[in-house]
């Protein structure tokens, strides 16, 4: 896909103020750690991750969603009167109907002709939306849109925790599908896009390439009752990380060989890159197999955990403010999402 007329008008974001260490988890664990036989410390020895933050229980996806979406809307150079779409697309939501972008389209006063609208793509929402928003504009349908997420990992966790150490089928085999549970973090994200023409910064989004391998769908699945792992309790979630691992970072060498081609450029054009990021492991075999250069890479996985499809969007406003990416360098948006569902974007900053 290529985009010729999009620009990123302002990205935001927002992070909880509760940090929860792992230490502090595997504290919570130890019915499970002593009758498996396990040791502090190996959550951290095997993702990388030593905090990751939560919201404070109740929180609403929708309400962290409008507070991203307010600063972002505060930078932005197009007022929200002229935004023609809001997507909403984290994994988590206010309830099943209506649209979660509903509630978000309300808080913002957003006018009757945007349209609210949900994209689910696990960890790949937000991404996939910026190139929905970025077609429409392209098109001509919209001149702006709105991407938000807001994910919590924290009920996720606790359901984790307490199934751990209340289950006695659990061994010490079958614990490690609940092991990438215990690795999510939370927080939000909102990005504007619209014509080139309209925006202050022109950050343009270039375009990039989709695939999808289907045939791993299995390999991490979640939810509510009889349609997941969890009940009344919370959610569950399963994963079998190191196949997902292997398989993912498989379709992603294919992702980056087209993205390339798509866009004209070679690895040395990347001048920074910024990813969905799941632990060090994946991290690390995805430039290896990428052949990118890692310190070129803006890591918060060991201090924000795995912040599902806020990730991305999250890592691109932290390196921004940062001053960790400068105008005029090409950078490199790389998503995985469970499914198999593989999208990279290339934007000239």
């Amino acid at each position: 896909m290529r985009f010729s007329t999009v620009a990123i008008d302002a990205v935001a974001h927002l992070l909880p103020q509760r940090v929860v260490t792992s230490l502090e988890l595997e504290q919570r664990l130890k019915p499970c750690y002593d009758r498996l036989g396990f040791h502090p410390g190996r959550i951290e020895l095997m993702s990388g991750i030593r905090e990751r933050r939560h919201f404070e229980p109740g929180t609403r996806p929708s309400a962290v969603a409008v507070a991203a979406a307010e600063s972002a809307l505060q930078e932005a150079s197009v007022p929200r009167e002229r935004l023609g779409v809001l997507v909403f697309s984290s994994v988590c939501r206010d309830f099943m109907e209506p649209a979660t972008a509903t509630v978000v389209h309300r808080a913002l006063g957003l006018p009757a002709a945007c349209a609210p609208v949900d994209l689910s793509n696990a960890c790949l929402g937000f991404a996939h939306a910026m190139t929905m928003v970025a077609g429409m504009i392209e098109l001509g349908q919209i001149e702006a849109g709105l991407v938000v997420a807001g994910e919590d990992g924290g009920p996720l966790v606790e359901a984790t925790i307490r199934r751990l150490n209340e289950d006695a089928a659990v061994n010490r085999k079958s614990s490690k599908f609940s092991f990438a549970s215990l690795t999510i973090g939370s927080g939000a994200a909102a990005m504007v896009l619209c014509k080139d023409t309209l925006s202050r910064r022109q950050h343009r989004l270039l375009g990039g390439c989709l695939l999808a391998d289907t045939t791993a769908n299995d390999l991490c699945r979640g939810g509510f009752g009889a349609a997941g792992m969890g009940n009344d309790a919370g959610p569950l979630m399963e994963t079998d990380s190191e196949t997902l691992m292997q398989q993912g970072v498989a379709l992603a060498q294919s992702v980056w060989a087209q993205t390339r081609r798509e866009l004209g450029w070679t690895n040395a054009d990347v001048d920074r890159v910024f990813t969905h990021q799941v632990g060090v492991a994946h991290r690390r075999l995805l430039f290896e197999k990428l052949e990118l250069d890692p310190s070129r890479d803006f890591a918060t996985v060991e201090t924000l955990g795995n912040i599902g499809s806020v990730s991305l969007p999250l890592s691109l406003s932290l390196g921004a403010r940062q001053g960790a990416v400068k105008p005029g360098q090409k950078v490199a948006l790389l998503g995985i999402g469970s499914g198999l569902v593989c999208l990279n974007l290339g934007v000239q900053w």
